[in-house]
C-alpha cells in the first residue's frame, strides 16, 4: 500500500463519519459522546478543517486511577480526540496488520479470543506430542508498558513505514500529547511493533 500522500485520506469525511462510528460503539450514553453528538456535523466538519489546515491540537488528557483489580493509571484523550486516533488507525491498520505474523491476534479484525483459543490449542498439541507430553504456557504483562515505551524509538519505526510527513506531524502531536503517559491509539489498538 502506497504511504505518501496519506493525509488526505485521513481528513476525508467519510473517514471521519466511520472514526466517530468506531469511536462511540459501546460509549453512546457516556456524557462526552452525548456533547459531541449535539452537533455531530459541525463537529466533524470542524475536525475536517483543523486537520485538513493542520491546525489540529489534542487536547489535554485525562488522567485518573483504576482499580480493576490491579491499581492502574490511565490517561483517556477526550472523545474528540479519539476519532481522530481512529480517523489514522483506519488509514494505518492495513499498511500495518500485513507486517505481523498470522498468529498474532491482538485486536485484529477476525482473530478475536475464538481464534486466540483455537491456535493456542493447536501449538499445545503441536508441543505435547498431541498431549502425551507436558507443556506450559506463560501469561506476562509489561509493567506501564504504554508510559515507558520510548517515544523517539516508537516514531522512527513508524516513519519506516510512512513516507508522508503530515501524517507523521499529527502522529508526533498525539504521542507526545501527555507527557510519556499517553496511549496512543495506534499503538494501543493496533500496531503491536517491535524493533
Amino acid at each position: 500500500m502506497e504511504t505518501t500522500n496519506i493525509y488526505p485520506k485521513i481528513y476525508n469525511l467519510s473517514n471521519l463519519i466511520l472514526a466517530w462510528r468506531k469511536a462511540r460503539k459501546g460509549k453512546t450514553k457516556k456524557r462526552e459522546v452525548i456533547e459531541f453528538e449535539k452537533d455531530i456535523l459541525g463537529n466533524l466538519l470542524k475536525l475536517q478543517e483543523e486537520l485538513k489546515n493542520q491546525t489540529y491540537k489534542p487536547l489535554s488528557l485525562k488522567t485518573f486511577i483504576l482499580r480493576d483489580p490491579k491499581t492502574r493509571k490511565i490517561s483517556k484523550a477526550d472523545f474528540r480526540d479519539r476519532v481522530v486516533h481512529h480517523a489514522i488507525i483506519l488509514i494505518l491498520e492495513p499498511i500495518f496488520d500485513k507486517t505481523f505474523i498470522y498468529d498474532s491476534c491482538a485486536n485484529r479484525k477476525g482473530k478475536g479470543n475464538l481464534f486466540a483459543i483455537k491456535k493456542f490449542n493447536l501449538f499445545k498439541r503441536k508441543v505435547t506430542n498431541n498431549l502425551k507430553s507436558e507443556s506450559f504456557c506463560l501469561k506476562a504483562d509489561i509493567k506501564h508498558y504504554f508510559q515507558e515505551v520510548n517515544h523517539k524509538v516508537l516514531l522512527e519505526i513508524l516513519k519506516r513505514k510512512i513516507n508522508d510527513e503530515k501524517t507523521m506531524n499529527i502522529i508526533i502531536k498525539i504521542v507526545e500529547n501527555g507527557g510519556g503517559a499517553n496511549e496512543f491509539w495506534i499503538c494501543k489498538k493496533r500496531c503491536h511493533l517491535a524493533t
